[in-house]
């Protein structure tokens, strides 16, 4: 009867020893998390979404309106004192780019002859998800027959979405809205 006691104290030291090294050995360490999006916001006064105009809120939106019109974006929303355009772009055969434009129009306080365009542009990103199905055709006498006749179902999955942060972009943008200020107003 000893052996099996034996047997058994053999069996739990080593087993005992592995799991104390277990507990006593330093915890795996899990990549730190990233840091909130929200800590990299400047709120900086410097930021390129902003632009004072020597004109009334009313013809900086009226301007905002033609520029964008004029480059290729469909408008899809207008009020007085602001709009919103979108472009589409196809980069990929299989990637599409969906441009969006946001302009409010404000008067600066104090001031009735200038005013402030507020302009935010973004891209949504998306790319073509296809779904295959097949085919197969049931004939009675014969049973059912399967066809390689195959065909896909493309739709679009969005993919990201991002605010534009360029300065570059909004300087071409704020230029071609001064052009369109310095014209003649249309009759």
């Amino acid at each position: 009867m000893r052996h099996p006691v034996r047997l058994v104290r053999l069996l739990l030291v080593p087993t005992a020893a592995a799991l104390l090294a277990a507990c006593a050995a330093p915890p795996m360490l899990s990549p730190a998390p990233p840091p909130p999006t929200f800590a990299s916001e400047r709120f900086d006064s410097s930021a390129p979404y902003a632009r004072r105009f020597a004109a009334q809120p009313e013809a900086l939106c009226e301007a905002a309106r033609r520029a964008l019109l004029s480059q290729g974006y469909m408008i899809t929303g207008h009020e007085r004192l602001g709009l919103s355009g979108r472009k589409f772009f196809q980069p990929q055969r299989e990637a599409h780019v969906q441009l969006a434009i946001s302009v409010s129009c404000a008067d600066d306080a104090g001031d009735a002859q200038r005013g402030t365009v507020y302009v935010t542009a973004w891209q949504d990103q998306f790319v073509i998800k296809r779904n295959p199905s097949n085919a197969s055709v049931g004939v009675s006498a014969f049973g059912s027959i399967s066809l390689p006749l195959s065909s896909s179902e493309d739709s679009l999955v969005k993919v990201g979405i991002e605010t534009i942060s360029d300065a570059a972009f909004y300087e071409r943008f704020y230029g071609l809205l001064g052009a369109v200020l310095a014209q003649p107003a249309p009759r």
